[in-house]
């Protein structure tokens, strides 16, 4: 049973493990709510690699794991304000890929006021070079009335597809369960992992009971979960939901809750979208295997 590093290694000196069959299978798709669209239930996201590339060497890496992820049929790149220079790095790579009518572009505002949130919009459209984004979402709470306010209005203005809310903190659970109650949201973003659970308490069974999309950040536990396993040989029981290396079994876990999220991994290299998106492939776990997931993840 190959590791992550063994399969990724791989996949780099034989690229065709990448594109056979298997590679080639249809990507699982969850709904996108507000803009009524099936999205595959990996995206991309934007933080850290994305956030001050330097020159070439930094960018050309980027630019193809954006090539990669479309050419194997991602859709959603997920980014927001807070990440640095995220947005205009991606707003520059997709119009020289010329990808902008292939993606559903996400991105947040996380401002103090409305006059803030306005222009951080604004900013956003221009950073990205698009005069529609598909979904912004207030990130982290902040301001929330007042943006979500405006999100409404840009959305009947047809300028935005979706919008939603963000968190990625446990400490914001209990304000964010109470906006989800109050608020007409068309999605939710939340962390969640196989070894951090905690939003499957109330939150994830919130949005499935509402209708919500649901969006994972983190979906390896903050890396947790590398440092967990690293080194160590895939169980028996990887092979019964497909997963060849650890980040798929992580994935395979998040994407097979009941609410059927899509997570948002972050991808700088195409080598990790190979193997990313190979866990929208196939088989996802069924309750009892979860379980036994769980139990496997919490005795390391």
């Amino acid at each position: 049973m190959l590791d992550r590093r063994t399969l990724l290694a791989a996949m780099a000196s034989a690229p065709l493990l990448a594109t056979g069959a298997f590679a080639q299978a249809p990507l699982l798709t969850a709904r996108m709510n507000g803009a009524n669209v099936q999205l595959p239930i990996i995206g991309l996201g934007s933080a850290r690699r994305y956030e001050d590339p330097q020159g070439e060497a930094q960018m050309a890496p980027l630019r193809a794991t954006i090539a990669r992820f479309v050419e194997l049929g991602g859709k959603l790149i997920d980014t927001a304000p807070t990440y640095g220079r995220a947005e205009e790095v991606l707003g520059q790579l997709i119009a020289e890929l010329k990808l902008r009518d292939r993606l559903f572009l996400a991105t947040k505002v996380s401002v103090d006021d409305r006059a803030q949130g306005l222009a951080q919009i604004e900013a956003s459209f221009r950073k990205l070079r698009t005069d529609r984004i598909d979904l912004i979402a207030v990130h982290n709470l902040r301001d929330v009335d007042d943006e979500l306010a405006i999100l409404r209005d840009l959305k009947a203005k047809g300028r935005i597809r979706a919008l939603g809310i963000t968190t990625s903190f446990d400490g914001q659970y209990d304000a964010f369960e109470a906006v989800m109650r109050r608020e007409p949201l068309d999605v939710i973003q939340v962390d969640y992992a196989l070894d951090n659970r905690n939003a499957a308490a109330r939150i994830l069974p919130l949005a499935q009971e509402k209708g919500l999309t649901v969006m994972i950040n983190l979906p390896f536990g903050r890396d947790r979960l590398f440092s967990a396993t690293r080194d160590k040989p895939l169980p028996d029981w990887a092979a019964e939901i497909g997963a060849t290396s650890w980040a798929q079994i992580f994935l395979k876990y998040v994407l097979s809750h009941p609410c059927r999220p899509i997570a948002i991994p972050g991808m700088a290299q195409p080598r990790y979208v190979d193997d990313n998106l190979g866990a929208a492939r196939g088989i996802l776990p069924d309750a009892a295997m979860r379980t036994r997931m769980e139990r496997y993840i919490d005795a390391l």
